[in-house]
């Protein structure tokens, strides 16, 4: 057996290891299976992604298997791994892991006892307030503070003041003009008095006499009752004593605020803290917007790690490469690869030594060295996407160039030609690489191809594979990234 076929077998089984213990963290299924299929209908499922998981009471029971639009409602299709009893009454709701974590679907099943679902039956589902509509209610209520704090201080407040009392002295004076209007009436109300004294002191003693038996009577009840009495005078000296100690600190408010005293005074008599006040709501409505942005681009971007490996034919080595895709969800992406390549970093030292001879001749000899570092090199590309068809510039491989992909079948077939490493020595052609990668699932791809086209003594044919996933968890680490 051949070197070659020996260091293939290798690879593939290193691949093959390297791919199920992915799979098996990731639990991932390749190949599918069957499921019981649940269909959702929801008024929104904004920021709800495809294979998004699928929990009851907190525990992983599937996943979400596409996202359709029915009339004017989102229709989402569930595929649960682990059978979940439906009955009447279920809903699905779609949570939040986290802040910043990742939306899935709850479900929550219905009472017990309950008539099961008829099958294909479809499950209505719950949208909760988005961080949308809580930012936008603190902004609202920003702007009615500001606006009541703002009225406090109009002219036109102290111009109602100003008639109120216009109002007041007109109300006395038409008063004072009535009495003396009806200065007759009152002549004969004194005359009505004078007669209701005289009766009263003819009855007086026969009222007096009654009078002094209520009072005896009084005097007996009160006897029996002295101790319930005494209770509720102390109870009514004690509340009278906490309503005139409330009166007396009430006083001591409104005299601060009427002097400008105070954090209340100064809000309504003071511009300065008037405008402070304005200046802080507008600060804390301009932080709850950025802040709106920050996790609104932090939610939208994706990032996919990549390992692939390769086998070149002609030096008989291995090429791995680590990769990180980050996009953005707009119209561009950025890929950063860290590679270990079979042609490494290539170095020219050139020695010029001169022997000079007894016979004072001399000889000059100059040694040109080409030694090759099996090295890391460091690819860093910025890329943008036209359809099916992506460009991309930056390193390749520690060296400048520039590609372009092309994707056919739904993007799962892509082929692309590689140009990098413009100045290489000894006046050799840039190197050129031409190649193909099938994704036949979404997480493992194959790829082969042909490299350095240009140069037939270095130019080899190369065939791998490898894996991408993608990982939510890098979310994270961008919350505290400014805007730029």
């Amino acid at each position: 057996m051949s070197n070659v076929i020996k260091v293939g077998i290798f690879v593939t089984l290193c691949l093959a290891v390297l791919a199920y213990l992915i799979v098996k963290v990731e639990d991932w299924n390749l190949f599918g299976g069957a499921g019981q299929r649940v269909d959702v209908v929801f008024d929104s499922v904004v920021g709800l992604d495809d294979k998004a998981p699928v929990r009851v009471a907190g525990v992983r029971v599937g996943r979400v298997d596409g996202v359709t639009l029915d009339g004017r409602k989102a229709r989402v299709s569930l595929l649960l791994d682990t059978p979940v009893p439906l009955v009447q009454g279920s809903v699905a709701r779609i949570a939040n892991a986290g802040l910043l974590g990742d939306k899935y679907i709850e479900i929550v099943p219905g009472p017990e006892g309950a008539p099961a679902l008829p099958r294909n039956a479809l499950l209505p589902g719950e949208t909760p307030p988005s961080f949308d509509d809580a930012f936008e209610s603190i902004g609202k209520m920003g702007d009615s503070i500001s606006e009541l704090t703002g009225s406090l201080n109009r002219e036109d407040v102290a111009g109602s003041l100003s008639e109120l009392i216009a109002e007041l002295q007109l109300t006395v004076r038409s008063i004072r003009e009535m009495v003396d209007a009806n200065r007759d009436e009152v002549g004969s109300t004194v005359r009505n008095f004078e007669t209701f004294s005289a009766t009263l002191s003819r009855e007086l003693p026969r009222l007096t006499e009654q009078m002094n038996r209520l009072l005896t009577d009084v005097d007996a009840m009160v006897a029996e009752n002295r101790g319930n009495i005494h209770d509720g005078i102390a109870n009514i000296r004690d509340i009278t004593d906490r309503v005139q100690t409330s009166v007396d600190n009430l006083n001591s408010i409104t005299s601060q605020i009427a002097s400008g005293e105070g954090s209340l005074g100064k809000l309504v008599y003071d511009d300065t803290a008037h405008d402070s006040l304005v200046s802080t709501l507008g600060s804390v409505e301009q932080g709850v917007t950025q802040l709106t942005d920050t996790l609104g681009r932090v939610s939208r971007m994706q990032f996919t790690l990549g390992l692939e490996g390769s086998y070149f034919a002609e030096p008989q080595e291995s090429r791995t490469a680590l990769s990180l895709l980050i996009d953005p969800g707009k119209d561009r992406f950025y890929n950063v690869e860290l590679v270990d390549s079979p042609s490494g970093r290539t170095k020219t030292r050139t020695d010029v030594i001169t022997t000079t001879f007894p016979d004072g001749t001399s000889e000059t000899q100059t040694i040109t060295t080409e030694r090759t570092y099996d090295d890391f090199t460091l690819s860093a590309q910025f890329g943008f996407r036209f359809d099916n068809t992506d460009l991309r510039a930056g390193l390749f491989e520690s060296t400048g160039g520039g590609a372009i992909d092309q994707y056919f079948l739904d993007r799962r077939l892509r082929l692309s030609v590689e140009a990098f490493d413009f100045s290489r020595s000894d006046d050799l052609d840039p190197r050129l690489r031409i190649y193909g990668r099938w994704q036949f699932n979404p997480n493992l791809y194959l790829v082969g191809g042909y490299d350095d086209l240009l140069e037939s003594d270095r130019s080899s044919v190369f065939f791998g594979g490898g894996v991408r996933w993608k990982d939510e968890d890098l979310k994270y680490l961008l919350g505290s990234i400014p805007k730029f």
